[in-house]
């Protein structure tokens, strides 16, 4: 498709707004719109825009609302593979790491005195079915939710990790194209991820505390000991699951099985993903509903609550990427956000703490 003339770009932003003034430049075309109901007219706008190879985005200042359009800037070239290839290695390299890391976890918990969960081979692939599973719908909810506003987003690229000396896998990202056309477009790609994620990961966590062995904590103290067991922060929801079985209770001290720690992960990812930081899905929803400085607030105390829960290195993590990029801008920044999108805020901030694995000490 040929490029658009200023004039047919002039046109194509006629048609959709009432326009009183426009300024060329040799980057930009800026359009003062008389509109006061612009924000379903600018997500058409931006999509037709996008198929010619055009961004706009909207802006408000003290004389008017504008539009201003311009090129997209030029795309990088892959050398090496193409998008559609990178992902399926990865996510081959990921299956390969965590099928390791489950037959090892297993081997380490048949170990335990009088204990045997089942043929490592076997719970390996029970416990990779189980983290990808609670990975994969975390980022079909974000798929899912982009095709219905129709945003174009590349597969999942999942990031392999540390396999039996820490994590399998640190999750999944999809990227896109920077359309984010308003906020309540990015609230609701952002939501709809750590929302499917977390169903998996509570019937994975059920499953789990229903499969877990129970030891006295008599041999728990010497399993302990001798550095065999290790204590593990639980959240809210995995004491719950627990408890519909029975199980964690005193007296007794639940195994860590590939399974329930898959679960674990599950509820972890969940955490950090609702944190209102940085590019984390829980940092566009406060983004979308309070606005830059309070997000970038959000960021700083959630950098503190990481800090306090002892993941310094996530917190670090955070800390050096948001000071370099702090956050998605939508193209319509102006727009509102539906009245109801903050009562799902309140929901989330609810989620969030039960998915946070707390130490002993502040348990009830």
């Amino acid at each position: 498709m040929s490029e658009p003339t200023q004039e047919e770009v002039i046109s194509l932003v006629s048609s959709q707004f009432e326009v009183s003034n426009v300024d060329l430049t040799l980057e930009t075309l800026k359009f003062r719109i008389e509109d006061r109901d612009f924000k379903t007219k600018f997500v058409e706008l931006a999509q037709k825009l996008e198929s010619r190879d055009l961004v706009c985005r909207m802006e408000k200042i003290s004389d008017g609302t504008y539009i201003l359009v311009n090129r997209f800037p030029p795309r990088k070239q892959r050398k090496i593979l193409s998008g559609s290839w990178l992902p399926r290695i990865l996510f081959s390299i990921v299956i390969g790491f965590v099928m390791i890391d489950g037959y090892y976890r297993t081997i380490g918990v048949n170990t335990l005195s009088n204990i045997d969960i089942g043929d490592p081979f076997d719970v390996a692939v029970i416990y990779t079915i189980s983290l990808l599973g609670i990975l994969g719908i975390h980022e079909t909810g974000h798929l899912v939710a982009a095709k219905l506003h129709n945003l174009k987003t590349s597969w999942p690229y999942f990031i392999p990790g540390i396999p039996v000396f820490g994590i399998p896998t640190f999750g999944a990202v999809i990227t896109s194209r920077g359309l984010t056309v308003n906020r309540h477009i990015l609230f609701d790609v952002a939501i709809a991820g750590p929302i499917a994620g977390l169903v998996i990961a509570i019937i994975v966590s059920m499953y789990g505390a229903y499969t877990a062995p129970v030891i006295t904590d008599d041999l728990a103290e010497d399993l302990f000991s001798q550095s065999q067991l290790i204590e593990m922060n639980e959240p809210l929801l995995m004491i719950a699951s627990l408890a519909m079985f029975g199980k964690g209770g005193q007296g007794q001290e639940v195994i860590m099985t590939p399974v329930l720690f898959a679960a674990w992960l599950g509820f972890l990812i969940t955490f950090l993903n609702l944190l209102p930081a940085w590019q984390l899905d829980g940092g566009h929803m406060a983004r979308t509903l309070f606005g830059a400085k309070w997000h970038r607030i959000g960021t700083y105390a959630s950098i503190g609550v990481l800090f306090l829960l002892g993941y310094f290195i996530m917190a670090m993590f955070i800390l050096l990427l948001s000071s370099r990029n702090p956050g998605a801008m939508p193209l319509d920044d102006v727009s509102s956000v539906p009245k109801n999108r903050k009562f799902m805020y309140i929901i989330i901030v609810v989620l969030a703490i039960l998915c946070v694995p707390l130490p002993p000490s502040m348990l009830p």
